[in-house]
């Protein structure tokens, strides 16, 4: 008997590998393709191929713009239209696209199970061009915390409440989708996986330079501002910062930020891997924005503690969840600069314990949060789910 068919529908994808775009969706692909023939549905975005083979699965990207202003869904959607409000003008198309993308990779493929990231856009596309295939529906936290007037939590109530399993980041987040309406005995918290796999080991200082770095979107929800305004009150400290990612708040933070920081922009796994190593705290000052939308559980984070560097970060749901006061890293309320900062300085020149820290860090990454690891518990969550459709 051949294996089950797996559609996955999502819309942050890489172009090409490594270059610089969150992996989460194509690293869980690579982990299903290895039990179900599985085919990856996303947009088009500049630089990649309308269809490539990848680790055991296949991709088809659907255009949906002319290929000149074709980038809503270079990045992450919500916050490209925040940029550029022009970006609107995409929005409907895009999700047109989708749809008939959908449907025909439905009535082709046949699959026998979706695996939908996002309630919005895909969710709700997977429901309406497949209603019959048991569908599983992950939020990563955008469309759940954010996107929550009328209009948009009837949407996500429907296509909840029809999901054959919904997965999230932390436990806040499924209290909310069960209050939406999913079953609660189909509610499991299970973040994304991180790729500890070519992890290298974390490299000690060797002079008196703490050496701190950032990794994520730069959007208000990362909260590089707060870290920007703790470090002018780090004077006592020799501290250098180098800031990984891209985004539209660049340019101001560029301008706003004293000297010692270091805007690096996108970069590849590679360059990654060598900045975790090589780092001695990885700050992640994540807070919730004014319209409700926060992380989840940043993928950046969990590699960053495979790599054994210690961490400092806010106390949110999904980030406190895989971040252990004290004994993995260090905890600081969101948006409290002062807070953040008296955290720096308390492991600034306690080698020691950060080297505690980032071993109890690295171990818990592992055994809790590795590609493989998380991997293994979708593939039982998809088998299980069509079993029962048989």
């Amino acid at each position: 008997m051949g294996k089950s068919r797996l559609l996955v529908l999502a819309s942050t994808f890489p172009a090409v590998p490594g270059d610089g775009t969150p992996e989460f969706v194509a690293d869980l692909a690579s982990e299903q393709a290895k039990h179900f023939d599985t085919a990856v549905l996303v947009p088009a975005v500049p630089g990649g191929d309308r269809n490539e083979q990848r680790n055991g699965f296949r991709v088809r990207r659907f255009r949906f713009f002319p290929r000149r202003w074709e980038d809503l869904a270079d990045g992450a959607i919500i916050e490209n239209i925040r940029t550029r409000k022009s970006r609107l003008l995409q929005v409907v198309p895009f999700l047109l696209a989708e749809t008939v993308a959908t449907f025909r990779a439905v009535r082709r493929g046949k699959p026998d199970i979706i695996h939908a990231h996002w309630i919005i856009p895909q969710g709700i596309v997977a429901r309406l061009v497949a209603p019959t295939t048991p569908t599983v529906i992950t939020t990563l936290g955008g469309d759940l915390y954010a996107l929550n007037s009328g209009p948009f939590r009837a949407l996500k109530r429907w296509v909840l409440k029809r999901a054959a399993y919904v997965t999230v980041m932390n436990e806040e987040m499924a209290k909310l989708v069960v209050d939406l309406g999913a079953d609660p005995d189909r509610v499991e918290v299970l973040p994304m996986g991180a790729d500890l796999s070519t992890v290298r080991p974390h490299v000690p200082s060797t002079d008196d330079t703490l050496r701190l770095l950032f990794v994520g979107r730069l959007v208000e929800k990362k909260g590089v501002s707060v870290l920007l305004q703790a470090l002018r009150s780090l004077e006592d400290v020799n501290w250098e910062l180098t800031v990984i990612g891209d985004g539209p708040l660049r340019e101001s933070l560029e301008a706003s930020a004293s000297e010692g920081v270091t805007f690096l922009g996108t970069q590849g796994r590679e360059a990654l891997r060598e900045a975790y190593a090589n780092s001695d705290l990885a700050l992640f000052p994540s807070v919730p924005t004014v319209n409700g939308d926060q992380d989840g559980l940043p993928v950046a984070l969990l590699e960053a503690m495979g790599s054994g560097c210690a961490i400092v970060a806010s106390d949110l749901p999904g980030i406190s969840e895989a971040v252990v006061e004290g004994e993995t890293g260090l905890l600081v309320e969101p948006n409290d600069s002062d807070a953040l900062a008296t955290a720096i300085r308390e492991l600034a020149y306690d080698q020691p314990r950060r080297k505690v820290l980032g071993a109890a860090a690295a171990e818990r990454a592992n055994e809790r949060y590795s590609k493989a690891a998380i991997g293994k518990r979708y593939v039982e969550i998809l088998q299980h789910i069509t079993d029962q459709s048989v």
